[in-house]
């Protein structure tokens, strides 16, 4: 299989890019928490939403062995990806990710999965207090539909 890459002439992502990206859990958990946000994030702070997410816990309550394997992970495989493919800007300098250009050609597949997501979790109460209706509720409504 093919690495990451992207054409630089043309930014769309590739089907493979997209589905080698969404494919890890821990990925999409970070694109989840730096969905709507315009301002650069430190790593830090999402390690610890997406630690708290894993393990179903408010951010606070998360074990300091739980946050490094996120942190560590996320600095040394996942974050990197996602730049490269440029989904995310990381600043190393100052430890901050903000979403790039090419997240838009991957929002509407991480609407996707985000249907096969916990129900009764912590992650599940976030997204759903991201929108009015709530994007899981919608998600699910419009599978409902599609099964009728």
């Amino acid at each position: 299989m093919e690495g990451l890459t992207t054409n630089q002439e043309d930014t769309n992502l590739s089907a493979d890019t997209i589905l080698e990206l969404l494919a890890n859990r821990r990925r999409r958990y970070l694109l989840y928490a730096l969905r709507g946000q315009e301002d650069p994030i430190e790593l830090s702070k999402l390690a610890e939403q997406v630690a708290g997410w894993e393990h179903n816990l408010p951010p606070d309550e998360v074990a300091k062995n739980q946050y490094k394997s996120v942190y560590v992970s996320s600095v040394q495989c996942h974050v990197p990806k996602l730049d490269d493919s440029g989904v995310v800007d990381h600043d190393e300098s100052n430890h901050t990710v903000v979403l790039d250009d090419n997240f838009e050609y991957l929002e509407p597949y991480l609407r996707l999965v985000v249907k096969d997501e916990p129900e009764n979790s912590t992650l599940n109460a976030a997204l759903q207090a991201e929108t009015g209706d709530g994007l899981i509720t919608q998600i699910r409504e419009n599978v409902a539909k599609l099964k009728h």
